[in-house]
């Protein structure tokens, strides 16, 4: 009588939340089609190899939409379109990084400018480096001590965490603010270690903001070896530093994302899985994000190909000028707002194309613990981790608007080796392990698109 009561109890449990064998089944005929089947590897090898990195406002990103638009019209979208939305553009040019040796002489050092950063217009800026570790040692720091320094924020990326996405944003901080801080001492222009968790001497780019009313000062990157040996430098004697760059920002220009959809069969509630489209203009943007955009794409495909009824409309979306502005997802935000549309979910790849090891889950308790629920149907493909809270940044429109969104995890160790360098390439991506994270984020579509 026990054991009928228990059986009956977790008969129960599976009806409540959606979870059957048949569920199980599917599960692995989707994983068995993406695995044997899926194009996302040979697609990402396109997009990197053919038009490569792809910074908003470029001409490679404009190709990339005309890319993305045929292959989500090859991957049997019932509709293809373009949507509209005003980019910053932002240009790198030549730039360099000199220091002054003991003999008097200048060496270059690797460097990247960050991006929107403003250059130095084609001049030398050159001046006295100064070292703090950490911005509490900058806070103590008088005017009188920085201006018409250089700045150098050396704080190394924490190598405790295991989730090295922790670090990420410890270390995020600096990136955003070195310039801001800098100027407000009266600085000349600021450098920061990479944001790394490698051992080499490769500079990482990303983002940064000026606030208003703050003079617009250059920022720059180095990488880890030459954060080490400007640490060295600085210990035993006055270090003079010279930038030359050409960077800055160059308006706004009309662009687009990219959106495909399957029609829903019950209802048009709209279910999204997206990527962004563009990279930072160094590397091929292999990892960040081509990774996401081609294995949204595979979502459709695979529904397609098996003959998948989905229930509502399932709508893939690659996201223009995430990299440096937001302004893709702010737009789709934006128009789905303003056409009243339904959606009941949404999840980013924005974290590479390693193997799947979780779903981040920014929702209420209810939802939350419905897809934990359905965590031992994952657990044979690797994904066991459901307790983060976050979701990408393209889609914290739709949160905010009260949508439960999410992100896939994969395994975070090596992400930050390559992060925005140019050493995001197509040959760090594992065929396997990137078409699994595309059959990972179809199978939790199936189950939303059944059970919601």
């Amino acid at each position: 009588m026990k054991k009928i009561t228990a059986l009956s109890f977790l008969v129960l449990n599976l009806t409540v939340f959606g979870q059957s064998k048949e569920d199980s089944l599917q599960f692995s005929r989707i994983s068995t089609e993406i695995l044997n089947n899926g194009k996302g590897y040979q697609e990402l090898k396109d997009l990197t190899k053919n038009i490569g990195n792809r910074l908003s406002g470029s001409e490679a990103y404009e190709r990339s939409v005309k890319w993305a638009e045929q292959k989500l019209r090859d991957a049997g979208a019932d509709k293809v379109w373009l949507q509209e939305v005003m980019i910053p553009v932002w240009v790198r040019g030549k730039e360099s990084l000199q220091i002054k040796t003991s003999d008097g002489s200048w060496k270059k050092i690797k460097m990247l400018s960050l991006g929107n950063s403003e250059g130095t217009g084609g001049k030398d800026v050159s001046g006295e480096i100064i070292m703090v570790r950490s911005l509490e040692e900058y806070d103590r720091l008088s005017a009188d001590q920085v201006k018409d320094k250089i700045v150098f924020f050396n704080y190394p990326f924490n190598q405790s965490h295991v989730q090295t996405f922790i670090s990420y944003r410890e270390a995020g901080a600096y990136r955003r603010s070195a310039a801001n801080l800098t100027a407000k001492k009266g600085g000349k222009f600021a450098i920061i270690r990479s944001l790394s968790s490698a051992f080499d001497d490769v500079p990482h780019t990303g983002n940064m903001r000026y606030e208003d009313h703050i003079v617009q000062i250059p920022a720059v990157a180095i990488g880890n070896t030459s954060a080490d040996e400007l640490e060295a430098l600085l210990k035993n004697k006055m270090v003079t530093a010279k930038l030359n760059s050409n960077c800055g920002m160059k308006g706004e220009k009309l662009s687009h994302s990219v959106i495909g959809e399957i029609t829903g069969k019950k209802d048009q509630s709209v279910i999204v899985v997206g990527g962004h489209l563009d990279s930072w203009d160094v590397g091929e943007g292999a990892h960040d994000d081509g990774a996401g955009i081609v294995q949204s794409i595979e979502v459709l495909r695979t529904f397609k190909k098996l003959g998948l009824q989905n229930n509502h409309t399932i709508r893939a979306v690659c996201f223009a000028n995430e990299e440096n502005g937001t302004k893709g997802g702010k737009q789709y935000g934006k128009t789905a707002k303003e056409k009243n549309e339904k959606h009941l979910f949404a999840i980013e790849s924005d974290a590479g194309g390693f193997s799947p090891r979780g779903i981040s889950l920014e929702m209420d308790d209810q939802n939350r613990k419905q897809i934990q629920s359905w965590g031992n149907l994952f657990l044979p493909y690797g994904v066991y981790n459901f307790e983060g809270k976050y979701s990408g940044s393209d889609i914290a429109p739709l949160h905010e608007m009260g949508v439960p969104t999410a992100e896939l995890v994969p395994d975070p160790q090596r992400y930050f080796d390559i992060h925005h360098t140019e050493e995001d390439t197509f040959e760090k991506v594992n065929r396997r392990e990137l078409l699994l994270g595309a059959a990972v984020m179809t199978q939790l579509i199936y189950m939303i698109d059944k059970n919601w």
